[in-house]
């Protein structure tokens, strides 16, 4: 017959099961709950002016975009326009993932969006350790768009070291995805930091509310050029972007 000394574990043993099963069950509940709720959400229109001209349409995520319904996002259609393709944040810094990237990105794919990763740039660190801390959390695949970099900050260093160890980060990116990464940033941090040097790398660069494309002497990829659109599925407000390009220049740019 068990002890008194037995029968005690063994009701805290219990406890701290159900406790645990309770917390497990509120949590995903909740997740279930933000996901029902980005479903149910439709908008009339994008809520934005799209720049004529352009036939291929994006939006970048990360998570503040929380959970997205993706499959609403596929479906929906203003005026001919739907969402052909999406970035989305990996990660940052040496360290760091954004919580949402690895259902974004399985769930982007599994909905036939066309989806790239990027990584958030801080000049104050190590480019190679970013790049490393990229190169463990995503898996490009034929058929993805290459890996991005995001870099639109000094984060007080000088704008030698920031070059420095930005050639770091794409240098590692390259040799191990065998494909030149794309760079995002703006017009002004571009002209200002990084320049010349940089012209061989593609260009996603952001510059809002312009009418027709952005005002930067070289030639870019994908213009970002507005922050405040609104889509099926998703919740937040979330940033538009455009290929400059065809549906054939589309694909000669995804990883092979």
């Amino acid at each position: 017959m068990p002890s008194r000394r037995t029968k005690r574990t063994i009701r805290r043993i219990v406890s701290i099961i159900l406790v645990i099963s309770l917390a497990a069950g509120a949590w995903f509940g909740y997740k279930w709950w933000r996901y029902y709720k980005a479903k149910s959400t439709h908008y009339a229109a994008f809520g934005i002016s799209i720049p004529d001209g352009y036939i291929i349409h994006g939006i970048d995520v990360s998570k503040y975009q929380d959970i997205i319904a993706w499959e609403e996002v596929k479906a929906m259609k203003v005026d001919e326009i739907q969402i052909g393709f999406a970035f989305m944040k990996a990660t940052e810094g040496i360290g760091n993932k954004d919580p949402q990237f690895h259902r974004n990105w399985k769930k982007a794919k599994d909905n036939d969006i066309l989806r790239g990763a990027y990584h958030f740039f801080i000049a104050s660190k190590d480019g190679k350790l970013q790049a490393e801390n990229y190169i463990k959390r995503v898996d490009i695949v034929p058929g993805d768009l290459p890996p991005v970099l995001d870099v639109e900050q000094l984060n007080g260093v000088r704008a030698e070291q920031l070059r420095r160890e930005v050639k770091k980060w794409l240098a590692a990116a390259e040799g191990y995805y065998k494909v030149k990464p794309i760079i995002y940033t703006n017009v002004d941090f571009y002209e200002n930091y990084l320049g010349s040097e940089f012209d061989q790398y593609p260009l996603w660069v952001a510059h809002y509310y312009e009418p027709g494309q952005p005002r930067i002497k070289r030639d870019w990829i994908f213009w970002q050029h507005n922050d405040q659109g609104r889509v099926n599925g998703i919740i937040p407000k979330v940033d538009f972007n455009v290929f400059k390009g065809d549906s054939l220049a589309f694909k000669s740019i995804l990883v092979p």
